[in-house]
Order: C-alpha cells, then sequence, then structure tokens
C-alpha cells in the first residue's frame, strides 16, 4: 500500500504559532489516549502509522444501513428494530445530516481553551420523545459468541459515542446520554454462501459520560506544544517495533 503511505506529511501538521484552531478529528484523540509518541509524531512531526487495509464489507454494511434508516428518516417513522426494542425515538432529520455522516466533515466544534477544531462523524442520530438526540454508530463484526460491549477492545467504541455526544452538545443540542450500537453479526452457520452474506442485528444500549473530554483535549495541547517527543509507550506495538528494529539496525552491519 506504499502509494497511500507518505511518511513525511507536509500538511495538517500542528504549528504552534498558528491562531488558526487546528483541526483534530475524533480518532486522533483516539490515538494521542492510544499513544502520544504516535500521536506526537503524526500530528507534530508528519511521521503517521502506516494505514491498514479497509474494512470493505464493514464499510457496505455501514452504507446500506445509511440507506434504510433514511427510508423511515424521510417517513418520520420508526425502523423495524426500534419497533423490536420498544425504542422510543425516530431517525432523525435535520438538513445537516449528510455532512454530519461525513468523513472529513463531521460535525464541527471549536474547543476554545486548547484552540482545537474537533471533528466527529457520526453513523446516525434519533430523537427521542423528549426532544433529545440519540448518538447511534454501526458494527459490523462475525463471531460465534453472543456480540457484547464486554472487550477491552471496545472501550474505544465507548470512547467513540461518547466524543459524538459531547460534539453535539458543545453545537448546543440536547443530547441523551444514553446511545446505541447497531451491531450486524454475520452468519456463518448456513449450507452455502450462495452469494449473500446475511446478518443476526442486535441494539446494544451504552450510557456514556464525557467528563473525560475536555482534560484529554487540554493534554492534547500541552503536548502538541511541546518541542519534546513524548516516551514511547510500552502498550504500544508501533513504539515496540520501531525501539526493536531500531536497536538490531544499530547492532548490524551491512554489506553492499
Amino acid at each position: 500500500m506504499s502509494q497511500y503511505y507518505n511518511p513525511n506529511r507536509t500538511r495538517n501538521i500542528y504549528n504552534p504559532h498558528d491562531e488558526e484552531p487546528f483541526k483534530l478529528s475524533r480518532s486522533k484523540i483516539e490515538l494521542f489516549i492510544d499513544c502520544q509518541r504516535c500521536f506526537y509524531l503524526d500530528r507534530r512531526l508528519g511521521v503517521a502509522r502506516p494505514p491498514g487495509y479497509p474494512f470493505s464489507l464493514n464499510s457496505a454494511v455501514d452504507t446500506l444501513l445509511k440507506k434504510e434508516f433514511d427510508i423511515y428518516r424521510v417517513r418520520g417513522t420508526k425502523h423495524p428494530l426500534m419497533e423490536r426494542y420498544g425504542i422510543d425515538a425516530v431517525p432523525y432529520r435535520h438538513e445537516m445530516m449528510d455532512e454530519w455522516r461525513e468523513n472529513f466533515k463531521g460535525v464541527q466544534v471549536v474547543y476554545a481553551p486548547a484552540n482545537l477544531l474537533i471533528t466527529g462523524a457520526v453513523d446516525d442520530i434519533w430523537e427521542n420523545s423528549a426532544g433529545e438526540l440519540v448518538v447511534v454508530d454501526y458494527k459490523a463484526t462475525a463471531k460465534d459468541a453472543e456480540v457484547t460491549l464486554d472487550a477491552e477492545w471496545q472501550m474505544g467504541y465507548k470512547r467513540q459515542m461518547e466524543v459524538y455526544q459531547w460534539l453535539l452538545r458543545m453545537a448546543g443540542h440536547t443530547v441523551s446520554s444514553t446511545g446505541y450500537f447497531v451491531y450486524c453479526n454475520g452468519k456463518t452457520d448456513k449450507e452455502a454462501f450462495d452469494g449473500k452474506l446475511e446478518f443476526d442485528v442486535v441494539l446494544l444500549p451504552y450510557t456514556g459520560t464525557d467528563v473525560w473530554i475536555e482534560k484529554t483535549l487540554r493534554g492534547i495541547k500541552k503536548c502538541l506544544d511541546s518541542d519534546v517527543l513524548p516516551p514511547a509507550s510500552r502498550e504500544c506495538d508501533y513504539c515496540r517495533y520501531r525501539e526493536a528494529a531500531g536497536h538490531k539496525e544499530s547492532n548490524t552491519i551491512f554489506y553492499d
């Protein structure tokens, strides 16, 4: 994938002397939480982690779910999944919905104390009978076990929803603390593929809290303003790889 990766990026790099708010996506907040050194290398020095391959099937599920829920959005009625789970809400209609769901745009809010423009593209928003917005995120997987939100790595999913909730609140909307994951689990117990993949679709509620976000944004600002590279994280595979590779390279003689 070398044609998709630029190891020496010159755009979207933080400059401590810029007066304009620095644009920072929800995924980059997650990167900061995951590893401050990788975050600094990316946003301050222009050296990002190599990208993984895109999850094309997941993207297809995401696109089709949006189309499906949009049918009920236009009608102003509940989707059958909402009926099945007794959810007191309908898909939210708003002139900004398409932009809020678009990658590289999304919901955008300036957090003035850190001079950061925070962005996040939601999958969906519903509105309950109390007039509160309900953040909804689509997920797809294929596993034999019951789908839950209990795995440690799914903390990132939960923070993702909390950032979306915070963004909408900061944009002036009343937002429910309870959001939902529409989780699609691919079935593998069929006799044959027959050109189609079927899913069990479940709705998992999650009550989020955004109390950590502004403290984290202030930490991001402090990190970006520093001229000192943060220490490597022992929990970061990228840091461990760079350290191990650098050690081997510095102790190896290469011959032409």
